[in-house]
């Protein structure tokens, strides 16, 4: 992905095996239910690879998240820390899995929840309520991608650092402020380096998607069944691409522009944010230009003096823009930036920077979560753009028009966030065309901030025809599945549970 905005709200690292006895269980799941179509047979790997057994066990707690209770369980596969030398080196990959309710089982439903850079293991047990129907026929699975979490996950830099370089202006306005800026992006990246050594070339979206199919070997499944969200879904499509034989029942929500390189996701970003605040400002009775325009002044009255905060700590423009950003990824939330801009307003940065602060997944103590160190290893080794600071002001009021509140920020970010990057980026836009695939479920939701409405036809086009088969909501907030709307989530039930592929282009309002 190109911006640092994380495209899904969740984070964190979590726990891996539990050495003690309690709970074990060995070996692979269960095959596919009777009568689901048979795989093409796999490229040849190594049968150490192919026919690992999982050692489940109790999963144990990590960092702040405590263990999982219940019927979770966690493992860890290995995988080739380089897939062009299955024989090689391995490195471990963190699942999490609770089996089918139910009797009448279908197979493994993986999840991937975005960022990237998102814990799997973290979230899939918070998120297993709201997919209560789907597990009584499939085992819930997921995993933190190699390079996140309890896989290897890359910290760049620690909490003192990571604190400090939040007095570096995100929208630099003079050179000793662009000086500072691109210095900071190249620790970051020096930082990453440091801690990840060779694993850094490796942690592709290339790389995920193969250690996928060999989870989906693993766990006894003749097809992968999938639900990818936001960053999720560029994952999907990706794998489809690679094993389109292998395509089972694929959900993609809230789905990325394929077609769209790093700058133009940047501007996806601005016009999707831009967009979502309009919409956020027509519900509290705002004029969205007027509205819009007194937001960007209050942010320019920030740049010049920071708020202060009852922590201490100081409102910069920088985190102000994140604090705004973050309510508007659900529509629940809205209320909160109503709240924080009042009281910026009167002149308290506090609201503002909580805000900011649970994006950045910064506690009480001062701690911080490192998924957006994994979403920046990630992505730069996928980016092949590298925008140079000349390159970005020219763009800049492109930008700054598309989004006078988020312009200049994500404008800027196309430089920063791989500036001087230890290692080359893979390709421009990646190839997601899947012809031959089993029909994949699109949706995408009108009002998404972080991923636009229009990147879910793009994906259906770049599929190929017959592949991509598109669902609309008309509503608010990053996502769709589980937002409220009875119409998606029995669709999408329907699709996973029985294998009933909807009329494309149907809409739920």
């Amino acid at each position: 992905m190109a911006a640092g905005l994380l495209l899904a709200g969740c984070g964190g690292s979590s726990g891996g095996d539990d050495k003690g006895d309690e709970g074990k269980e060995t070996g692979s799941a269960a095959p596919s239910a009777p009568g689901s179509p048979a795989a093409p047979s796999a490229t040849a790997l190594p049968a150490s690879l192919t026919s690992q057994r999982l050692d489940w066990r109790r999963c144990r707690a990590n960092g702040n998240s405590p263990a999982p209770g219940g019927a979770w369980r966690c493992a860890t596969l290995r995988v080739p820390l380089d897939w062009s030398d299955p024989d090689g080196k391995t490195i471990g990959v963190a699942l999490i899995r609770s089996r089918a309710t139910g009797d009448d089982r279908i197979g493994s439903l993986l999840f991937n929840f975005g960022g990237p850079g998102g814990s799997g293991v973290t979230t899939m047990p918070y998120f297993a309520s709201a997919v209560s129907e789907l597990h009584e026929r499939y085992d819930l699975v997921s995993w933190d991608p190699r390079g996140v979490g309890a896989s290897a996950g890359v910290r760049c830099r620690d909490d003192r650092t990571t604190q400090a370089a939040e007095a570096v202006d995100a929208t630099p306005d003079t050179p000793a402020e662009e000086q500072a800026y691109f210095r900071d992006a190249a620790d970051f990246g020096k930082g990453c380096q440091k801690a990840a050594g060779p694993l850094l070339a490796h942690v592709s979206t290339t790389d995920t998607a193969r250690d996928m199919d060999l989870m989906r070997q693993v766990l006894g499944d003749g097809r992968l069944h999938y639900f990818g969200m936001s960053y999720g879904t560029e994952l999907g499509g990706v794998y489809a691409h690679l094993f389109p034989g292998r395509v089972g029942r694929l959900v993609l929500d809230a789905v990325v522009d394929p077609a769209a390189d790093m700058v133009g996701h940047a501007e996806n970003q601005a016009r999707g944010f831009q967009r979502a605040l309009d919409d956020y400002l027509k519900s509290t009775g705002q004029d969205p230009v007027r509205g819009s325009r007194e937001i960007a002044d209050l942010l320019r009255r920030l740049d010049a003096e920071p708020l202060p905060a009852t922590s201490g700590r100081k409102l910069t423009q920088t985190l102000a823009t994140t604090g705004i950003i973050l309510p508007l990824y659900s529509e629940p939330s809205w209320p909160r930036l109503t709240s924080a801009l009042k009281s910026a307003r009167r002149g308290d940065g506090s609201p503002l920077l909580a805000l900011a602060d649970e994006y950045n997944e910064r506690d009480a103590s001062g701690r911080y979560g490192t998924t957006s160190h994994s979403q920046r290893v990630i992505s730069c080794l996928d980016d092949k753009q590298r925008p140079t600071p000349a390159e970005t002001k020219r763009r800049l009021a492109r930008f700054e028009r598309i989004s006078p509140v988020f312009g200049a920020y994500l404008g800027w970010d196309t430089a920063g966030w791989c500036h001087d990057w230890p290692v080359p980026g893979q390709y421009d836009t990646p190839e997601v065309s899947a012809p031959g695939a089993a029909p994949v479920l699109l949706i995408g939701n009108t009002g998404d901030p972080a991923t636009p409405y229009e990147g879910t036809r793009k994906m259906a086009d770049e599929l190929g025809r017959g592949v991509g088969i598109q669902l609309t909501w008309k509503g608010e907030g990053h996502g769709a599945y589980g937002s409220g709307s009875d119409c998606v989530d029995t669709t999408v039930n329907t699709y996973l549970l029985k294998g009933t592929v909807p009329k494309n282009n149907k809409v739920c309002s």
